[in-house]
């Protein structure tokens, strides 16, 4: 029984693109990881560094939406980065009750030695893949990313039409019968009728 239900969790998980996506999250972070050694900075705090680089003097929001790294998980990962001194915080020039972030010379050289790591994890995650598939999955992954960036309302699954009424039969009578008309000039049962008949 056990071993039933097992192997129909496994089926339900190796036909979830969520689950498979995570998994390949996974394997992608771990190349990035080994590429970097221990000491280097992860492949998220990467990512808002090369976010920060891009536009200087982005707030915390600012970078949420360029990373599509969720408020709490950044809020973390810009926490850690001043700490290191890889990010500089500062008031926002347009926007008294908000704080921006750029990046300080350290994070700079750490950004430059970070991006071969980058690099090389993303080439080892490739070469599983044949130089076909790999444009391919290029394609795919960045078309769902653009789609992380439509408003909610327009990942909304659209409601299914509505179906039409089916068509009422005519010509039935109660007991489901079509009701049989006679041909002028015939009675039923095939023998011929009178004029009279025929004209009534």
């Amino acid at each position: 029984m056990t071993k039933a239900k097992t192997k129909g969790a496994k089926d339900v998980l190796s036909a979830s693109p969520t689950h498979l996506l995570h998994r390949a999250l996974q394997l992608a972070l771990d190349f990035h990881a080994e590429a970097a050694g221990e000491s280097a900075i992860t492949q998220r705090q990467f990512t808002v560094l090369s976010a920060a680089s891009g536009h200087e003097g982005l707030t915390q929001n600012d970078l949420v939406r360029a990373t599509g790294i969720d408020r709490s998980t950044l809020a973390d990962l810009v926490a850690r980065l001043l700490t290191k001194g890889l990010l500089l915080r500062e008031r926002s020039a347009t926007d008294g009750r908000a704080n921006t972030v750029r990046l300080s010379a350290a994070g700079r050289e750490a950004l430059d030695l970070a991006a071969d790591a980058a690099a090389a994890g993303d080439r080892r995650l490739l070469s599983l893949l044949s130089p076909k598939k790999r444009e391919t999955f290029m394609k795919i992954l960045g078309g769902l990313a653009a789609k992380a960036d439509d408003p909610p309302t327009a990942l909304a699954p659209k409601p299914a039409a509505p179906k039409a009424p089916k068509a009422r039969k005519t010509g039935a009578s109660k007991t489901g019968l079509k009701k049989k008309h006679a041909k002028p000039g015939k009675k039923r049962g095939g023998a011929p009728a009178s004029a009279e008949e025929a004209a009534a």
